[in-house]
């Protein structure tokens, strides 16, 4: 399976979250591991999957091995993307018996999380048959951890919303509240795109058909979001805005849902659940 790459996918990016969450695990030493194991041992594992799912993070466990100590050399046996079930090894690890259990915790953790969400994610894309819309992550991701949260969402077979805060304007309903409207809300950003010279896409909120209409009589926008709307809602909706601008259905959107608000003919559907409400796979290192 071909998975698709993201500009925030650097090795500078990924060397940074990987110190860093080494630096919070290791801290001064893995004294457990310096205290049990003699200098010299060798050994290997192997990951055991323990659950069904989407496997994720195979192209970032070698890179924490690597950073852990380059003499760990891993082996593959499978890729990110791949259906998986329990008692399926999915690859191999060599190399100084200490710096395996060093590097065990968060190789297990992040693949553990990122595969949770592959799998959900992928099961969400199911439920989308037969309709135009894409399936949207949010910013809702945990602090520190959004670059493999947002990763998985891609293996799973989704789409990045924007990254961050930085990559785009989406006014919300705060934003535009506290504007004076929709109108006044998309002006400002516009003036604030030409002072500083940025060029970002502009998202508007709405909240209801009447808003809407008013997004459409302003203009200048990339994208309408139609917020907490009922299918019938998102039907006029869509209808109303025939085609002039790309939608996105969002707000509370469950696995119950998803599959007639994709029918309203939205092009995109967000999710905010993909990455905070999740259930990790069960996986585990073990020697042998």
């Amino acid at each position: 399976m071909q998975i698709p790459t993201a500009s925030y996918l650097t090795p500078e990016a990924l060397t940074t979250f990987i110190r860093t969450a080494l630096a919070e695990d290791v801290g001064d030493g893995d004294h457990s591991a310096l205290a049990a194991i003699p200098a010299d041992a060798r050994n290997r594992a192997h990951l055991l999957v323990k659950g069904e799912g989407i496997l994720a993070g195979m192209a970032l466990a070698p890179l924490i091995f690597r950073e852990v100590d380059p003499a760990l050399q891993m082996t593959a046996l499978l890729t990110d993307g791949t259906p998986v079930k329990h008692g399926d090894i999915a690859f191999t690890v060599e190399g100084p018996a200490r710096s395996i259990l060093t590097a065990e915790r968060l190789v297990l953790n992040c693949m553990q999380r990122m595969s949770g969400i592959a799998t959900y994610t992928t099961h969400l894309n199911s439920l989308l048959g037969g309709t135009k819309a894409k399936l949207l992550d949010t910013r809702k991701t945990t602090p520190n951890f959004r670059i493999c949260e947002k990763w998985a969402v891609l293996i799973g077979g989704g789409v990045n919303h924007r990254y961050g805060l930085f990559d785009m304007i989406i006014l919300k309903d705060n934003h535009v509240d506290y504007a004076g409207g929709i109108a006044q809300a998309i002006a400002a950003s516009h003036a604030y795109l030409a002072q500083t010279g940025r060029k970002l896409p502009i998202e508007i909120e709405t909240r209801s058909l009447a808003e809407v209409q008013q997004a459409l009589d302003a203009g200048g926008i990339d994208r309408i979001m139609l917020d907490n709307m009922k299918p019938d809602q998102l039907r006029e909706a869509v209808a109303l805005i025939a085609g002039r601008f790309p939608t996105e259905a969002s707000g509370g959107i469950t696995e119950q849902t998803i599959a007639e608000v994709a029918s309203t003919g939205v092009d995109y559907i967000s999710v905010g659940a993909l990455t905070h409400s999740v259930k990790s796979l069960d996986l585990s290192l073990k020697a042998y």
